[in-house]
């Protein structure tokens, strides 16, 4: 792939941008795999494409040399801004840059146009961004799909089926709401400074309608409760909710010496009614 830009090895050299542990940063030189990355999104034909933390612009140019109309990048190290200006000069009009922490912006406020987001995520804000998007209101959301690259223990955490130790509430919470699929591993040798794990990237899309009806505070907290105390029997763990679980268990269908990790994401959305109902 070749767009006409500096090699990206060059355009850290020349802008001086040394990967700041701080902001959880790993910045991605190979442009095949960016432009990898940016094709797990799917057609971009009349959608702005949301990038967080695009860094150097790597993967900047894989989506607007893979034909995005429109990019919204926003980045909080300033050092970035003189990068990121030079691909919008290769690109009159189809790049947009924001300074700002992203979990401080209104993405849904950013275009009036459909979107969908596309972002290598600092390790360090990637799980809270997350959790922010699954919890958007209405639902479904203002976003057409994500994928995002993770740690893969987060990744694994996300596509976790019942019966696995990765499984919990990011499990639950990404897949009440969206379809999670884990697309394919990033090496870590790929990265300049290469992180000490493997990355993954995970595509989500909101299903128009949830698995399961639950509120969804409910819903939180009842998760929260069952895997805070993971070895216990849910009976156990759910007590700090306040009521009795034993005959909420009961009416949601689940047996009392069930554990967390042993329940379906319909289950929990039963018990979480059942709790609601007894609210």
């Amino acid at each position: 792939m070749s767009d006409g830009l500096p090699p990206l090895r060059d355009v850290i050299d020349t802008h001086g941008l040394r990967a700041k542990k701080s902001l959880g940063q790993n910045f991605l030189l190979d442009l095949n795999l960016t432009s990898r990355i940016a094709r797990t999104a799917g057609s971009f034909t009349g959608f702005d494409i949301i990038e967080v933390g695009p860094g150097p612009g790597g993967l900047t140019r894989a989506l607007l040399t893979e034909g995005a109309e429109r990019v919204i990048a926003i980045e909080r190290d300033p050092r970035c801004l003189a990068a990121l200006a030079e691909i919008q000069a290769a690109y009159p009009g189809r790049l947009e840059i924001i300074e700002g922490d992203a979990l401080e912006v209104d993405l849904e406020k950013l275009s009036d146009r459909p979107k969908k987001i596309v972002a290598n995520l600092p390790y360090n804000v990637a799980t809270p961004l997350l959790v922010g998007w699954l919890e958007s209101e209405p639902w479904p959301p203002f976003f057409k799909n994500l994928s995002l690259m993770f740690q893969k223990e987060v990744a694994d955490r996300i596509t976790a089926q019942p019966g696995s130790k990765a499984y919990g509430r990011l499990s639950i919470l990404a897949q009440w709401r969206c379809e999670a699929e884990l697309m394919f591993d990033v090496d870590r040798l790929n990265f300049t400074p290469p992180p000490k794990v493997t990355s993954s990237i995970v595509r989500l899309t909101p299903r128009p309608e949830p698995l399961a009806p639950a509120d969804a505070g409910m819903l939180n907290r009842v998760v929260r409760a069952a895997f805070g105390q993971r070895r216990k029997m849910v009976r156990a763990s759910l007590k700090p909710l306040g009521r009795d679980p034993l005959p909420l268990l009961e009416e949601a269908g689940i047996i009392q010496t069930a554990r967390a990790e042993t329940l379906s994401v319909e289950q929990f959305c039963a018990l979480a009614r059942a709790y609601s109902a007894a609210e």
